[in-house]
């Protein structure tokens, strides 16, 4: 570990949460991250002592609810505004990269706002960590899941030449001066009827799944959420805090 890196990791788990406030957390920690970092710049260059940048991971679950990230197609929402309210759910367009996606109950979501210059300064190994974290965890559960290339997430049914692949964890990250946020939505027992009113992640010839679907009962959220937390810790060297 290199002088001024902090391997931990504060969690909060934060429940049922609407989406909005939970980007506006997102944000508020990410720009509070950055502002550190610009102190820290200058605090070199006068030969001073940097001060260590924090690391969260948001974890939770939200209302129903469609994003739209930067290079997704509006068209991929299915639903008009009639159509929206008639199923509870909102939409929102938001600056993570990826298509559109659906969050909503039973759904796994985890926001990590992770300064990478302490760990790794790799975007695609970052978001490799976070599939393996969700593979390992699947694993768990007797479930053997794995990628598919080209396309970010995890899946079951993975293998080249297999008949029926099946998105169980959606991703999508922003990163700003190796600071990241939104992250990965692991479908646990969400409901996949509305995954039928989008064109999920921009894919139209693959299914989505979830764990309850595959195991034909329900699992407890905070269940997946503590052996994901361990998962992923132990990829990144990391400390568990809160």
């Amino acid at each position: 570990m290199q002088p001024g890196q902090n391997r931990q990791i504060q969690v909060r788990r934060l429940g049922l949460v609407e989406y909005v406030p939970t980007w506006e957390l997102q944000e508020q920690l990410l720009a509070d991250t950055l502002a550190i970092k610009t102190r820290n710049r200058a605090a070199v260059e006068a030969g001073e002592p940097v001060e260590p940048t924090p690391n969260y991971l948001l974890l939770c679950e939200h209302p129903h609810v469609y994003t739209l990230g930067k290079s997704g197609k509006p068209e991929h929402l299915l639903l008009d505004e009639s159509g929206l309210a008639a199923h509870e759910a909102t939409f929102h367009r938001i600056n993570r990269g990826g298509d559109i996606t659906y969050h909503g109950p039973g759904q796994l979501v985890g926001y990590p706002i992770l300064d990478l210059d302490n760990f790794f300064t790799d975007i695609h190994r970052y978001l490799r960590v976070l599939e393996e974290a969700v593979i390992l965890t699947l694993a768990d559960y007797k479930l053997r899941a794995g990628r598919i290339d080209g396309l970010t997430g995890v899946w079951l049914d993975f293998e080249e030449g297999a008949t029926n692949p099946r998105k169980i964890c959606a991703m999508g990250v922003k990163c700003s001066r190796w600071v990241t946020m939104h992250g990965f939505a692991l479908n646990v027992n969400t409901d996949l009827s509305y995954f039928g009113h989008i064109v999920p992640c921009g894919i139209t010839d693959k299914a989505v799944t979830s764990l309850q679907q595959e195991l034909g009962q329900v699992v407890p959220v905070a269940e997946v959420q503590e052996r994901l937390l361990l998962h992923l810790a132990g990829l990144l060297g990391a400390e568990l805090g809160s």
